[in-house]
């Protein structure tokens, strides 16, 4: 008998999105453009019940997609370790970065894991989900 060994499908080309509802949309959504620079591509309304925003790059593989619905209740993270990670290569993004996280009145918080304090500062957004900025680039 011979093992055969599955390929994965290729993903190039494909585009990630990470969607998530909140209870705090303007707020959640003023968090991540106006204290991270995503900036909004685009927001719809009653779509199927939802509204929502959708956060990104123009041209960029991936998005945030913020939705709010009727009647229904988001809450706030399940745990202090959900969080995004983003790597920002260049010193000075980062420097930049922080500053207008703080000017926005965004306090750094001490991270769950470890590692993140030892490699960048961590942020709690609205809905108590976090994100990383490590200064540096993923070793890949």
């Amino acid at each position: 008998m011979s093992i055969m060994t599955l390929q994965p499908p290729s993903l190039a080309g494909c585009i990630l999105r990470v969607a998530r509802p909140t209870d705090r949309l303007e707020e959640v959504v003023a968090f991540y453009r106006d204290g991270l620079g995503f900036p909004e591509l685009t927001r719809f309304a009653d779509h199927d019940g939802f509204d929502g925003v959708i956060l990104g790059f123009p041209g960029a593989p991936y998005h945030l997609e913020f939705t709010t619905a009727c009647g229904h209740v988001a809450g706030r993270a399940p745990t202090q370790d959900n969080l995004l990670a983003i790597y920002v290569p260049d010193a000075r993004t980062w420097s930049r970065m922080i500053g207008v996280m703080g000017r926005r009145g965004h306090q750094p918080v001490a991270s769950f894991n470890p590692y993140w304090d030892r490699e960048g500062v961590t942020f709690e957004d609205p809905d108590g989900y976090r994100v990383v900025l490590h200064q540096g680039i993923w070793p890949v």
